[in-house]
């Protein structure tokens, strides 16, 4: 249910009331109008502006669907501060040295104190509860203590000399300056908590709450001093103060937004607070202050010191959890490669003879069909499993890696690592209708088989090849490439001899692309099968001691669809087929059939364009010799950006020169 609302109008014609008569108060308060008439607005007037503000607040109360506790808290503060210059007014003001000490008019404007900061806390709570964190709070009582510190360093000394009588006396002298100082301490938490970024709804209740808390303690210190305080202008602060607390509530509270950690909020103002606290406390070994002054600036430095301890504690934190994360794949929670690659190096490094260790490459057979035909949710899922099965095999025996992709690692320790590595193959397998994925592998003994971790992680790559190899079911689509494969050594052996060259080579710029096992398959399938469509095209035109002519050419040219065509045939070899299309585009879109260019052009095809064209250079012709391996590799790097995507001739050099090709 929707609660009234006020006319805007309305209340703008109240607001504007009272600032009319506000402003009659202050000009009055500077002189104008003699001292019967200030009689009056130091007393109704007065009154009556405190009770606006009171009613203006507790109309807050009953406004939208906010809750009622804080604004009726803060109504009820003004109230009572009201209630007390009515029953003073009424009962004391014909004979003020006759009125008793504490009064009942003490304890309404004590319980004024009291209502209003209730009714802060409220309204911070409600409106900023993400803000209640310890380190929002230890600042904020850092401001608190150290503000309170130099208020009580500055006007207290004067109050407690005067402070005298009985018990009850001296307990009330005491209230209404520590009642300031609480109201001080809240204005700083109430910044703290915005994070020093009030904006103007929180910035009135702060400026209010100072105006109210700075004028009280001004007015005690000329008390103290035997100033009147009542006829200053000191006096219309007071209803100013709760007019502008009830215009702030009437504001947009909103929580303020925050990126990041602001520095003004972690630094700037805890040093500029403990910098005062501290200046406090050195005031004090030259001229003694009074002891809360000195406990309250004690007390900021301690909760100064205790951020900092936080703060540490919070860095120590979050780089533990930055370094974790850093070695920790997230999908799988198992260790990543960097992890991986950091112990086996400490293995290499402080291992031995005596100390002999197993690395174990796996790859995953079947998993991209699952991935294609599942979707990759279902895919990580399956990877999740298989990853918590994983360890718990490996647990005991070493650790666990996921090097990215389907790729998984093991380090173990030898003795019992065969039996290990059998049940890890059976922990990465997953069978269902409609796919089959297992697991291959690759083992390397440290430190007998290598001696660093490059190339035990090229030996491992290559014994998992070769078991993948080994292990392929024959199926249709490989029973076809035998097939062609052999129709093709039986009409050219160059050609076949050159497709196993450019096979080789493409697997390994494949690797180091990044590509998945079964992507790079693929990728080496299409490297073999590149000519195949080469079987449709005449002798005379594939054996032509000199260059093509134009006719020629065109017809060689069509090659590459002939290949496609050829390989479409088997359902399998589909994904090859489409590479084999696209095998001799360019990366500048002059190449064919389909003058694709960049991107656009399968990243295996470009791949199985560099590997080809650097076979053919290597390769003795008819017509002419073939280059030297050193002469066809600047060839290429002169060709990438225009020919080649320069991506992969840069793997494409790597590859030759880690496989150390004699120039």
């Amino acid at each position: 249910m929707n609660r009234h609302v006020p006319s805007r109008l309305a209340l703008r014609v109240v607001w504007g009331s009272l600032m009319v008569v506000l402003a009659a108060y202050l000009a009055v308060a500077c002189g104008l109008g003699g001292s019967d008439l200030l009689d009056v607005f130091s007393s109704w007037v007065f009154i009556a502006l405190v009770l606006g503000a009171a009613a203006l607040l507790g109309l807050r109360a009953f406004t939208g669907q906010a809750r009622r506790g804080p604004w009726l808290a803060l109504a009820a503060g003004a109230a009572l501060y009201a209630a007390g210059e009515l029953v003073y007014e009424i009962a004391y003001s014909d004979a003020p040295a006759k009125a008793p000490y504490p009064s009942v008019a003490d304890a309404l404007w004590l319980g004024s104190y009291v209502a209003v900061g209730v009714g802060i806390v409220l309204v911070l709570r409600a409106r900023l509860r993400r803000a209640f964190r310890p380190t929002l709070w230890l600042e904020a009582a850092i401001g608190a203590a150290t503000i309170a510190a130099l208020t009580a360093t500055l006007a207290f000394d004067p109050v407690l000399e005067d402070t005298a009588g009985a018990t009850l006396q001296v307990a009330t002298d005491l209230a209404y300056p520590l009642a300031d100082l609480g109201l001080l301490a809240l204005v700083v938490t109430l910044l703290a908590l915005t994070g020093w970024r009030p904006g103007l709804g929180w910035g009135l209740f702060a400026l209010a709450l100072t105006l109210q808390a700075v004028s009280d303690v001004l007015y005690a210190r000329e008390i103290a001093t035997g100033t009147n305080g009542e006829d200053t202008l000191l006096a219309p602060v007071w209803p100013g103060a709760m007019l502008l607390l009830a215009y702030a509530a009437w504001r947009p509270l909103n929580a303020p937004r925050r990126s990041g950690l602001p520095l003004a909020r972690v630094f700037v103002f805890p040093a500029v607070f403990t910098s005062v606290a501290l200046g406090v406390l050195v005031f004090d070994h030259f001229h003694a202050i009074n002891t809360l002054a000195v406990v309250l600036a004690a007390g900021a430095i301690a909760l100064a010191v205790g951020r900092m301890a936080i703060s540490f504690v919070d860095n120590l934190r979050m780089l533990r959890r930055a370094r974790r994360d850093s070695l920790t794949d997230s999908l799988t929670g198992l260790p990543n490669r960097r992890a991986f690659m950091d112990d086996l190096e400490r293995l290499l490094e402080h291992g031995g003879p005596g100390r002999p260790h197993a690395l174990a490459l796996f790859d995953l057979d079947g998993f991209k069909r699952y991935n294609d035909a599942y979707g990759h949710p279902a895919g990580d899922a399956l990877l999740q499993r298989l990853s918590a099965e994983l360890s718990g095999v490996v647990a005991g025996h070493g650790r666990a890696y996921r090097l990215g992709g389907d790729e998984f690692c093991l380090l173990l320790e030898a003795d019992g690592s065969d039996a290990v590595l059998r049940a890890a193959g059976v922990a990465l397998g997953a069978r269902g209708d409609g796919f089959d994925v297992t697991a291959s592998y690759g083992r390397v003994a440290l430190p007998g088989d290598a001696g660093d971790s490059e190339e035990a992680m090229h030996l491992a790559d290559r014994r998992m090849y070769a078991a993948k190899e080994s292990r392929r079911p024959s199926s249709a689509g490989l029973q076809t490439r035998s097939v062609l494969l052999k129709v093709l050594s039986e009409r050219e052996p160059d050609l076949h001899e050159h497709s196993s060259n450019v096979m080789s080579l493409a697997r390994g710029v494949a690797r180091r692309l990044g590509l998945g096992a079964e992507e790079s398959e693929i990728v080496a399938r299409a490297a073999e099968l590149h000519d195949i469509g080469k079987m449709a095209i005449p002798d005379a035109i594939l054996n032509k001691p000199g260059p093509l002519d134009d006719q020629e050419w065109r017809f060689m040219r069509r090659h590459t669809i002939i290949g496609e065509d050829i390989l479409n045939v088997a359902p399998a070899l589909q994904p090859v087929a489409a590479l084999v299309r696209a095998s001799h585009e360019r990366w500048d879109g002059r190449g064919y059939p389909d003058g694709t260019s960049r991107e656009a052009i399968p990243e295996g095809a470009r791949i199985v364009a560099v590997c080809d064209a650097f076979s053919a250079m290597i390769q003795d012709r008819p017509y002419q010799s073939g280059l030297t391996v050193g002469e066809a590799v600047a060839e290429i790097e002169r060709s990438a950006g225009h020919h080649f995507d320069p991506r992969v001739v840069e793997a494409f050099v790597a590859e030759i020169r880690s496989e150390a090709v004699p120039a």
